[in-house]
Formats: structure tokens, sequence, C-alpha cells
């Protein structure tokens, strides 16, 4: 199994990043941005550009099915366009296709292997980017890295091939041994992050400080351990304390995307943070106050948009 072709659904700002990577390393006749026929339309005309140069882009229609399905499939959309995006996959899958998601929570691969077969699966948590589109252009410094993992041994063969496209294709990432621990250790981060500075409308030099802002990130992060638990991974203080030491080391004046949603009057992720969080704490019988909260305050905020 070796990895060819290349298709990207979702054209944001890590769609573009991960684009622009492999277009440049591969060429573009081996990348394919996979939109509806509006989009490109628009793309073509206005054009899409990254750190303000121009991307040579190879676009294909969703619809088109011509062509063979391709080798990876990376999902670079947000939670609330996910449906979306599995319906703008669909030409690409065949069964040799792999999958991975490079969407925030821990239920994205639930979603897109019951669409289209868990086996085509490899987990995939990104981290480390600061990319950020505004308009057309994305600006960014730090192509971050993709941790990858799997969650049957049967899969391996998948995970190598892609480890093997990513070192040909010179992109930044690590194979975990581990990889569902990883997931949830980001969950719990977003859960806190995300959320809070929405509804405080900060940004991280606010969860920096002691005070009620971090303390209320805090207890946010800490009903994700004992969900963790239940669902047989082996989150712990320790993943929290983890967890801590990255966020103090965020850029003091910048925003998590729950954030930049709120200010754009966007629809946020919040179903599948807090959503997240609310539903599998019903199922165990779990309190989970923080994110009830949180949840209600986000709904009242979206509802004034």
């Amino acid at each position: 199994m070796k990895i060819e072709t290349v298709a990207i659904i979702g054209l944001g700002a890590l769609g573009i990043l991960y684009g622009n990577h492999f277009t440049k390393a591969i060429g573009k006749d081996r990348v394919r941005i996979v939109v509806n026929k509006e989009r490109m339309a628009r793309y073509q005309e206005q054009g899409i550009s990254f750190n303000g140069e121009p991307c040579d882009f190879q676009y294909v229609d969703e619809k088109d099915a011509s062509l063979e399905p391709a080798d990876l499939v990376i999902l670079a959309v947000k939670g609330t366009q996910l449906d979306d995006a599995i319906e703008t996959a669909r030409n690409q899958v065949g069964p040799d296709t792999t999958i991975i998601s490079v969407l925030n929570g821990i239920s994205s691969e639930e979603v897109i292997g019951a669409a289209f077969g868990d086996e085509k699966i490899v987990h995939c948590v990104a981290q480390g980017m600061d990319a950020l589109r505004t308009g057309n252009d994305v600006k960014s410094v730090h192509i971050g890295e993709l941790r990858i993992g799997i969650d049957a041994p049967e899969k391996q063969t998948r995970l190598d091939a892609v480890a093997a496209f990513f070192e040909e294709t010179g992109l930044p990432h690590v194979v975990e041994a581990d990889i569902l621990h990883r997931m949830w250790a980001k969950f719990m981060l977003n859960v806190g992050v995300n959320q809070v500075l929405m509804v405080k409308e900060g940004t991280f030099r606010d969860i920096h400080k002691e005070g009620p802002t971090r303390d209320l990130m805090i207890a946010a992060m800490r009903e994700v351990l004992p969900i963790a638990q239940k669902e047989g991974i082996n989150l712990t203080e320790t993943d929290l304390e983890n967890d801590l030491a990255i966020i103090d080391g965020l850029t003091p004046l910048g925003m998590p995307s729950m954030r930049q949603d709120g200010i754009a009057k966007r629809p946020s992720e919040v179903e599948l943070f807090a959503g997240t969080i609310l539903k599998r704490a019903k199922k165990y019988g779990l309190p989970a106050p923080t994110n009830q909260y949180l949840y209600d305050q986000v709904q009242a905020i979206e509802a004034t948009y």
C-alpha cells in the first residue's frame, strides 16, 4: 500500500496549509482540493494564498466520479461542517483509501468510520500550528505536526503508508504508540481553552494568570478525567498538568478558534466539546456542571447572532 494521491476536503486554514505543503512537495497532479462547483469558480476567480504567495491548486469537482479514488483523504473542516464534508468526499473514497481527520474533538473518527468503514481510519491529532485564515489568505509561521496512530493492529499497513507519505513530503509527524490517549489529552485542553475564552471573550493571557478565568478552565478540563477513565483511557492529573504547561506557552495575545468564531458570529464547535462531555457524562451518571454552564453560555451567545 503506497500513497500516490491525496485529496483534501475543506479549504479553511488547515486545508490551505496542508494543500500548499503537499502541492509544493510533490506537485499539484497528486494533490486534489475537492470542492463543489460554486466554490471552485470562486477560488479560481479570487485565488487562494499562503503567507501572501498564490497557491497553485488542482481543484476537483466533488461530483466528478471519473477519477480513481484517492489513496489518502484528509478531512480538514470544522465540526459543524463534518456531514457536508463526508458527502464531498464520497467520490474520493474507495476500498483502499485511508482517511485521516484533523478535526478537533474525539468523535469525528466515529462519524467518518460509520460513513466509510472504520477500517479506513488512521487516527490523527493536529497540534502546534498557528495557521489563521483571513479572507482567502492564510498566515502561518509554524506548520506544527500531525500525531498519527491506530486503534487496531490490523490497520498497521495503512499507518505505515501514511507515515511513509509524510516522510516523502517532509510533513512533520509523530507515530504514537497510544493515539487515543493523545487525542483525549488534546480534547481535554480544548474543552478548557476554547470554551472559556469564547465565553469570557479573552485571549490566552487571561488564562495564563491565576484567577477565576483560569479556575473555570481547569474545572472544565477536570470533568474530562472521569469520563476518559470510563471509556478505558488512562487520562490523569499528570495529563492535565502537561496540558497546562502547553497552555502557558501559548502566545499571550493569541486566541483559540472558538473565540474567533464568537468574534465573527459563526456557529462554534461547542457540540464537539461540552456537547460531547454532557452526552458521555449522562451515559456514565457523572456530574459535569462546568461544561453545562459553558454549553449554556455559548448557546446564549450564538442565539444573539
